[in-house]
């Protein structure tokens, strides 16, 4: 992408993230970008039934709430999240957040009421809400409000409540002369920001969207091809045209700079002794594997004994029914402890402990 695209008086700048802007970035999402936003995922149910939906099918049509990676068991599952990462706000989202709105109300209050009223909360809504819901939005503290729709009037009815509020609209190909239609509509309300995201295929929407004819982008790409192009085009149409805030957001974006920072924020308050955090906010760390559960602690306490190795960097988890230790330290014992298998292991710092890489030593 180009540094400037200069456009009438209006310039679309390439920011430090690789995405594109015209205009001011909405506050939520330079918090997102820092990885500083939990996401809180409040149902997985919709009426809608959008051909381009990339919600998995563990969470599509689910009546579950998560916080970040976290099932919500309790409101506590959502304040150890968010302190989990430093939080400095949340992302409320779905399916359609606005089917469970009591339920958003109940985790605003508890964000707003355990961290204060700087801890920013944006919301995203399929459906339109009627003007006693917005005004308890209001009232309630939400942020900004994010309207996936084709539509100005969700958003102008938003506005007159006192909401900050927007539009967040996938790119699709083909899709140009919708989208400025829907911008021209948007200038006139005073809309507060655009986000347009680039298309990307997803286990759950593959069929759906080659049925339409689109293809990837390249083979180290989920995006859609031509959705970028699209986008630019219409941020070229609005710089001269609209004086509309309009972010355009890449699909590599949210692995690589948002992901990668939330993880890096989470490793920090998260790793062990033994656990040294990669440049991508990765845990390494070496394991002791094929033990069964009965043997762990004797088996831990012979080689703290013999080897003179400190009880901080031998930990048992008896969920995965191994012995964990310093990725060094499991180089070394696997030379002089031949009946043991070793391995090293790089996971996720995240709750479910996603493990990306298992080396056998």
């Amino acid at each position: 992408m180009s540094s400037v695209i200069k456009r009438g008086k209006r310039q679309i700048v390439s920011t430090s993230a690789n995405s594109l802007l015209l205009g001011k970035m909405p506050h939520g999402c330079r918090l997102c970008l820092k990885g500083a936003k939990v996401v809180l995922f409040v149902t997985g149910l919709c009426r809608r039934h959008c051909f381009y939906c990339p919600l998995s099918e563990k969470r599509s049509g689910k009546d579950l709430a998560y916080a970040n990676e976290r099932l919500i068991r309790s409101t506590d599952d959502i304040l150890e999240e968010a302190r989990s990462i430093d939080a400095l706000g949340s992302g409320i989202t779905g399916g359609d957040p606005a089917l469970r709105f009591r339920r958003v109300l109940r985790y605003l209050r508890l964000l707003k009421k355990e961290f204060g009223s700087g801890h920013h909360v944006h919301m995203y809504c399929c459906g339109e809400l009627s003007k006693p819901q917005l005004r308890s939005l209001k009232r309630e503290g939400l942020d900004e409000i994010r309207f996936h729709t084709w539509s100005a009037e969700p958003v102008k009815q938003a506005l007159d409540a006192g909401l900050l509020a927007g539009v967040e609209i996938p790119v699709i190909p083909g899709d140009y002369r919708r989208i400025i239609t829907l911008l021209s509509e948007l200038d006139k309300t005073r809309c507060n920001f655009v986000n347009l995201n680039e298309l990307e295929f997803s286990d759950t929407n593959l069929a759906e969207l080659r049925a339409r004819g689109l293809k990837l982008k390249s083979s180290t790409s989920m995006a859609a091809k031509g959705s970028e192009e699209e986008a630019i085009k219409v941020l070229r149409w609005a710089a001269k045209n609209t004086g509309l805030n309009i972010h355009y957001c890449p699909s590599s974006l949210k692995d690589a700079v948002q992901l990668r920072n939330r993880l890096r924020r989470k490793a920090r308050n998260v790793a062990r002794p033994h656990e040294v955090i990669t440049p991508d906010g990765l845990l390494v760390k070496g394991v002791i594997l094929g033990l069964p559960a009965g043997e762990l602690a004797s088996v831990r306490a012979r080689l703290m004994r013999v080897h003179g190795l400190p009880a901080e960097l031998m930990v048992i988890d008896r969920r995965k029914k191994r012995i964990e230790t310093h990725w060094r330290i499991a180089k070394k014992l696997a030379k002089i402890e031949p009946e043991l298998n070793f391995a090293l292991v790089e996971a996720y710092p995240t709750y479910d402990g996603l493990e990306t890489t298992l080396i056998p030593l």
